[in-house]
């Protein structure tokens, strides 16, 4: 009994679509760095339209000076990497338009990027978007949805700090 009052809770956080489209398992990404999860557990996006939002309240702490990727870490420490598209830093910035800039605090469904996807499908390799968590030890990363997401209201994973 008293073991249950000095037990560490774990905290739980909802992680919102940072694009619309349809989701896919990380482990389909058709790009070995992120199917094989060496940046971390996550899933990713295959966008129809829209623009990239912040999936969580957090402070970006790295933009691509190419546009292609941006970091956030939530309140709760968890860090969060969006890949725009595969292969999109040969782009060289192209087609991407950062709304925002390292430091910024950001909420959840907050526009980051603007991306040109028609741009970039016809230029980059794929325009699938991985969501991963890259601090990912002492997390369980459990994806919460299929199908259709929307960006900034669908939750498609739960990441739990234990």
């Amino acid at each position: 009994m008293l073991s249950n009052l000095f037990k560490k809770k774990s905290k739980e956080e909802k992680v919102m679509a940072p694009v619309s489209g349809q989701l896919m398992p990380i482990d389909q990404v058709p790009d070995p760095v992120f199917s094989s999860k060496m940046m971390g557990e996550g899933i990713a996006v295959m966008p129809e339209s829209g623009r990239v939002v912040a999936p969580v309240d957090g402070t970006v702490v790295m933009v691509a000076n190419t546009g292609h990727a941006i970091g956030i870490r939530s309140g709760q420490g968890t860090e969060y990497l969006i890949h725009i598209g595969l292969d999109t830093v040969a782009l060289e910035g192209e087609g991407f338009n950062v709304l925002v800039r390292q430091e910024d605090k950001v909420t959840a469904g907050q526009p980051l990027i603007e991306a040109d996807w028609t741009y970039l499908g016809e230029n980059a390799k794929s325009t699938v978007t991985p969501i991963v968590v890259t601090n990912g030890e002492g997390k369980t990363v459990q994806p919460e949805a299929e199908g259709a997401c929307t960006a900034g209201e669908t939750v498609i994973m739960t990441v739990t700090t234990d």
